[in-house]
């Protein structure tokens, strides 16, 4: 670029995606004098998905404003809780987040989820068509225009992956009541019901059953139930009463 020079600072809250140059103060940028702000915030590595309020010389400005010579910009980053108008509070993730989803829906939250990679372009789509947050680590796919909303996932373990969705979004916690398979809604059955599905130890040792009304599957308080009602447990101590 050869045009006006602004200098920009970015919330300390988005060092990760800004070279270490540029991550204290104030740091001086040559803009072309036609690319908006919200253009020249992502050249400089930060999605605008993790963008807040952007203010210009102390006055807030949208991301299509189009800075000029001297200018004194401030990035911060998004408010938490983030609230996403315009439909009701739903999730897509991407192929590398299967772990995160299964633990959103345990919790009851409505989590689409694509277990192969069907591309950049497709998952952009479908977060536009199903008015669904995109969920991702892939800074490209975050900056693609057609998502209808979308968030970076900041953390490589999945616990704080669930603490760090469920403080920005604050949704509501309904814990058991999806199919963490496909995200269905689970409804209260008879073991008769569901006994062609069970093991014969199974219809022997379990009497309280529910079953996914999309997929089929069946679910009990089975092997694995401690482990997750402490899941859900943790999440609800210190996040159901946050919205």
């Amino acid at each position: 670029m050869n045009g006006p020079e602004i200098h920009v600072e970015f919330a300390p809250g988005l060092a990760l995606f800004v070279p270490s140059r540029r991550r204290r103060g104030a740091t001086a940028l040559v803009t072309d004098g036609v690319s908006t702000l919200g253009h020249v915030v992502e050249s400089a590595g930060v999605p605008l998905t993790e963008v807040g309020a952007l203010r210009v010389d102390g006055r807030e400005v949208p991301a299509s404003y189009v800075p000029g010579a001297g200018d004194s910009v401030e990035v911060r980053s998004v408010v938490r809780p983030q609230r996403v108008p315009g439909a009701p509070l739903r999730f897509l993730l991407d192929v590398h987040l299967g772990t995160l989803a299964r633990r959103l829906r345990l919790l009851g939250v409505d989590t689409a989820y694509e277990s192969i990679d069907i591309g950049d372009p497709a998952l952009a789509a479908r977060s536009a068509a199903e008015k669904r947050v995109m969920l991702s680590r892939d800074r490209g796919l975050l900056r693609r225009r057609e998502l209808w909303a979308g968030a970076y996932v900041y953390s490589t373990r999945p616990e704080d992956q669930l603490r760090d969705v469920l403080e920005r979004f604050a949704p509501e916690l309904r814990p058991w009541t999806r199919c963490t398979a496909c995200n269905g809604l689970l409804a209260e059955v008879t073991k008769e019901e569901v006994a062609g599905q069970l093991e014969h130890g199974t219809r022997h040792t379990y009497d309280v059953f529910a079953r996914c009304g999309d997929c089929g599957r069946a679910y009990w308080k089975g092997a694995h139930h401690d482990r997750l009602e402490a899941i859900v447990e943790r999440a609800l101590a210190e996040f159901s009463g946050q919205g």
